[in-house]
């Protein structure tokens, strides 16, 4: 277990944000700069992957999500969705143990039935050996997209013949109904902008954008981003 000095960055131990969502941007473009295929950056990012949760479960972060694979990645080249499900695969296979001793709870959000059965076999293992740790609770948002998922959600109230929701009633259909909406929100390669994710849970969430391509992208680009976020005074529409 990797020790982290918080003072070192100027990061306040009680003021650290409960949920980061991080957009992992940057795999392709980190790839092209190296002359590189595509899928290695996908591996790369992996790395990046493991680095940030290790980091986030030691200096006491509760909620992680990370926005894995979109429902736009669909239309992307076959090859490459094929390499990126693929890849997907084995880390579920080759990850679990270690996210297991780290009491690490780890769940997935999307529309998960649109993945090979295979791979929704591993997910299902993964979710139940994991269900009862309490670490850091670990999200993988996998074919995901905001508005699909709002769109789901008006259709579970519509079937269940429910007229009238109020905000906190609506919160109970998301994908995301066992989660704190995130403080934090980063995007790593430069873009700014959301990209249809967790469009309704982000209202008064608090961005970081970096310039930083997420193979790259480890615990000191971590902690500046969270240094930066305590930095600011959150007023949730109030003054």
């Amino acid at each position: 277990m990797k020790k982290i000095d918080l003072a070192k960055y100027k990061i306040v131990k009680n003021k650290l944000p409960v949920h980061i969502a991080i957009i992992m941007d940057g795999n392709g473009r980190w790839a092209k700069e190296k002359k590189l295929p595509r899928i290695e950056g996908h591996r790369e990012g992996i790395e990046s992957v493991r680095d940030i949760v290790e980091s986030c479960g030691e200096i006491g972060i509760k909620y992680l999500t990370l926005y894995t694979f979109s429902e736009e990645n669909w239309s992307r080249p076959i090859m490459e969705v094929k390499e990126i499900i693929s890849l997907l695969y084995e880390q579920l296979d080759t990850e679990l143990d270690g996210l297991n001793q780290n009491n690490v709870k780890v769940q997935f959000i999307g529309r998960i039935h649109k993945l090979p059965g295979k791979v929704k076999k591993r997910i299902e293992r993964m979710v139940t050996t994991t269900q009862k740790n309490t670490g850091l609770c670990l999200t993988f948002a996998i074919s995901y997209s905001g508005r699909a998922e709002i769109i789901d959600a008006v259709n579970k109230i519509i079937d269940l013949r429910i007229k009238k929701v109020n905000e906190k009633g609506f919160k109970k259909y998301l994908y995301t109904h066992t989660l704190p909406d995130p403080d934090l929100l980063i995007r790593t390669s430069g873009e700014q902008r959301v990209s249809n994710f967790l469009l309704y849970q982000i209202a008064y969430t608090e961005i970081v954008f970096t310039s930083i391509l997420w193979p790259d992208f480890r615990t000191n680009e971590l902690l500046q981003s969270i240094y930066e976020y305590q930095q600011r005074e959150r007023r949730f529409g109030g003054r």
